[in-house]
């Protein structure tokens, strides 16, 4: 089954991730309609897929001929299309870094869920082949995690732009959202608590440059200490055209210590590990790029007689502990965790 999709916005991975994808998977999708802010790129990429370009979003969901939509920039109208999808029934595909609120992300749940339609928010990075040779790794030679390191260091420039609104929609939110979701994933289980650091650019300013914080997993019928500790940070702390500072020795973006080895991970596909035999080094190479198997998952979960809500689930849990983390920024202290 061909999906007609719509296309609400063009981000930043539109040429290396989400064009190439669509070129590829022609088979299984159809682009029917184009909506992006800036109507030169709209003519372009609706001339490229023989689409219709569109004023606005609400006029492409509402099309007879679209049965799913790409959200694939956050633009001025921010949240609201995935509403109006929900509205006219429409599948969801997000890879736009949204900056929520909870109670934003509670009602858009709660749309998605009472609507319900298909729903998959981006997480790129558990479909890396570095990602899933991890997993094959733990699960054959290296043993449970026990500690995880996930660090991002980009430039000021890469910044995203901090909404307005209530305090808890801090810079970065979709960043940290995908590394909590990368942690979840790779230990394979939910946090507890959570403990939140954030460090301003001054101190009567609320303009954070570095935010950390610290996952416990530990699970019911464990003591104190016993569960995996995930420690996660972003900095955005190098300043604009400091490209050599950037890059000089970066920490591996995921380090994880388990029971029987420890790996580290550089993406999308640089395995590093090492067990009683030695190091090990893998570059790996998939079959499918990344954007390709991201949309064909969202393919199988629209065409599905079974409707799976995990992606919507996924999502919401990795905001709920961002912004527990802020919270116990503020707060002072450790913050159990409920889902």
């Amino acid at each position: 089954m061909k999906l007609r999709v719509g296309l609400v916005g063009l981000g930043k991975a539109w040429e290396v991730r989400h064009r190439p994808a669509l070129r590829a998977l022609a088979d299984r999708f159809e682009v029917r309609a184009v909506c992006e802010q800036v109507g030169v790129r709209a003519e372009q990429a609706a001339r490229e897929f023989n689409a219709t370009p569109v004023d606005g979003f609400r006029a492409l969901t509402a099309r007879e001929d679209i049965d799913a939509i790409l959200m694939l920039a956050e633009q001025w109208y921010g949240w609201l299309p995935i509403l109006a999808a929900c509205e006219y029934g429409k599948a969801i595909y997000c890879a736009a870094p949204l900056q929520l609120s909870l109670e934003e992300a509670k009602q858009i749940k709660d749309r998605v869920d009472q609507a319900g339609v298909a729903f998959m928010a981006e997480f790129a990075r558990r479909q890396n082949p570095a990602t899933l040779r991890l997993k094959e790794l733990i699960a054959t030679k290296l043993g449970q995690p026990r500690l995880l390191f996930c660090h991002r260091r980009v430039a000021v420039g890469e910044k995203p732009v901090k909404p307005g609104g209530p305090k808890d929609r801090g810079f970065g939110t979709s960043d940290l959202v995908e590394l909590v979701d990368w942690c979840r994933y790779v230990v394979g289980n939910e946090p507890t608590s959570v403990l939140g650091m954030m460090h301003n650019v001054s101190p009567d300013s609320r303009d954070e440059d570095y935010r950390m914080m610290s996952l416990d997993f530990t699970q019911p019928g464990q003591h104190a200490g016993q569960g995996v500790v995930a420690q996660i940070s972003s900095g955005y702390y190098m300043p604009q055209g400091w490209e050599e500072a950037v890059s000089f020795r970066p920490p591996p973006a995921l380090q994880v210590s388990c029971e029987k080895g420890i790996a580290f991970i550089d993406l999308p596909a640089q395995v590093l590990w090492f067990d009683k035999a030695g190091r090990h080094q893998e570059s790996l190479e998939s079959e499918r790029a990344v954007g390709e198997q991201l949309l064909s998952y969202f393919h199988r979960s629209v065409t599905s007689l079974v409707r799976n809500p995990a992606g919507l689930e996924d999502a919401y849990r990795a905001l709920v502990v961002v912004l527990a983390a802020r919270r116990s920024h503020e707060e002072g202290r450790r913050i159990t965790l409920s889902f």
